[in-house]
């Protein structure tokens, strides 16, 4: 970046849209104050204002979006009217996937996937696609060609990833929330970079996808991302009256703290031998402290997973790279180019090949990770952590054109505690809680037992309400 331009971006401006999150502007539209198309129009002139400056979207769909506006009843759905993106793996009828991969060419899918359509039922209108790293590998939205996806705070920073495009544009104020999903935190770890709320909801909460399926170990989740801890809640709590999955207890509108004193475990550093950074594990204790004042128990446990856990997760994610390599065609497209991929998708393949003996013991032992979290959480209420071992990096430091080798420890080292949610198929929360040095958002993850999305929201509340949350605008 050019040294004499700003170092920061956002679009809160005096519009339709305003400052409101999406609880807001869903009750504006409702009450008449502003109109759909209204909204949808500035929601369009702040994303191609936004799209110059950080690149979050993949594909737009402004006419399609102005066309939806004029038709939306505010009686119907709640969230009538307000815009939003759907990230760039999910199908949506009519516009392309390209699952941030120069291998996978680009055409009009044909239907919306399911859980496409259990989010936009709530009235949302989609401006289009957000942006991510190919297929979700890696922990930063940057690409091996072309413009990295900023993040609006620095955009000489990493925005996280892979649900970066969605966190910038949510960040940035172009949308109040946007979709995301998570297999090794790639809800949290936008969300962290970004400063937002980031909930990957327990396994099975929301709708599954197809890909589900087709995987020994389902370690992908759907949600969102947005500024406000009452528009995640409201957004689940939404979601539940599309889709409720019996074998979890109800989480129902969650509108504030809890009332019960909890027990919260804390772990501050990862397994995998790389240590907390200061500032991370700073921010960690003054949480715990903060919880301590508020009346709940906080005490140091270990992590509730066995030590093999970061090599097995590890394993299973280039096997992901190897099936993507291998199936691609079948998978994404008749077309699918495999020799166009990232050196991180080969590197992760490669890596992969040389320990296929490795791997089903992995999956053995990941499929297992769900009964060793669930017994060793039988004292706890919540775990509070880092969402990252370290403060958010420049661009560059975790791009794709890195040396796999390289690149591979940095990864370890940063995204190395939210992983363990994906596998054991547990509800983990990003929060944002302050500013590091420089300036950027630091958060801190909190995870609960299966289905205790409920405890996740009202600690949220806790600390939106005990603390605040940084903001942009």
């Amino acid at each position: 970046m050019d040294h004499k331009q700003p170092t920061h971006f956002h679009c809160f401006q005096d519009d339709a849209l305003g400052i409101s999150d999406a609880t807001e502007l869903a009750d504006r539209i409702r009450r008449g104050e502003v109109s759909a198309l209204e909204v949808t129009k500035a929601a369009i002139a702040r994303s191609k204002q936004a799209q110059i400056a950080l690149n979050g979207v993949a594909t737009e769909s402004y006419e399609w979006a102005l066309k939806h506006a004029q038709t939306v009843d505010p009686t119907k759905s709640p969230f009538a009217g307000v815009p939003t993106f759907i990230k760039d793996n999910l199908d949506v009828k009519d516009l392309p996937s390209g699952h941030g991969s120069e291998a996978v060419p680009l055409r009009p899918a044909e239907a919306t996937s399911p859980f496409a359509e259990q989010m936009l039922a709530q009235g949302y209108v989609c401006l289009g696609k957000s942006t991510l790293p190919e297929f979700g590998f890696n922990a930063s939205t940057e690409f091996p060609n072309g413009e990295a996806t900023r993040n609006p705070w620095n955009l000489n920073y990493s925005c996280g990833a892979s649900s970066g495009g969605s966190a910038a544009m949510v960040a940035a104020g172009v949308v109040p929330i946007a979709h995301a999903n998570d297999g090794g935190g790639s809800i949290r770890i936008p969300a962290a970079c970004c400063g937002l709320i980031g909930l990957k909801p327990t396994r099975g909460r929301v709708v599954l996808n197809d890909s589900a399926k087709s995987v020994p170990v389902d370690i992908v989740s759907d949600g969102v991302v947005t500024r406000s801890v009452r528009d995640t809640a409201g957004f689940l709590s939404h979601a539940e009256q599309y889709f409720y999955n019996q074998k979890l207890p109800k989480v129902g509108l969650v509108q504030g703290p809890g009332n019960k004193r909890l027990r919260i475990g804390l772990v501050l550093d990862s397994i995998n031998g790389h240590p907390t950074d200061d500032e991370t594990r700073q921010t960690v204790e003054k949480t715990a402290k903060l919880l301590e004042r508020a009346g709940h128990t906080v005490e140091l446990m270990s992590v509730p997973v066995a030590d093999t856990f970061p090599n097995d997760f590890a394993l299973y994610w280039g096997m992901l790279a190897l099936g993507m390599r291998l199936k691609g065609r079948q998978i994404l497209h008749p077309d699918f180019d495999k020799r166009k991929v990232t050196s991180l998708t080969k590197g992760l393949d490669r890596r992969t090949r040389k320990q296929l003996w490795r791997l089903p013991g992995a999956i053995w032992r990941l499929k297992r990770s769900w009964h060793n979290y669930a017994r060793e959480m039988a004292n706890y209420d919540a775990v509070l952590t880092p969402v990252l071992g370290h403060t958010t990096p420049k661009l560059g430091h975790l791009s794709p054109t890195v040396r796999f080798d390289t690149l591979f420890e940095r990864l370890n080292a940063y995204s190395n505690f939210t992983p363990l949610a994906n596998a054991t198929g547990a509800p983990a929360i990003s929060v944002p809680i302050g500013l590091t040095d420089n300036n950027l958002p630091i958060s801190v993850q909190f995870m609960a037992k299966h289905g205790g999305e409920r405890t996740l929201l009202e600690l949220a509340y806790t600390l939106e309400a005990e603390h605040g949350f940084p903001t942009l605008g």
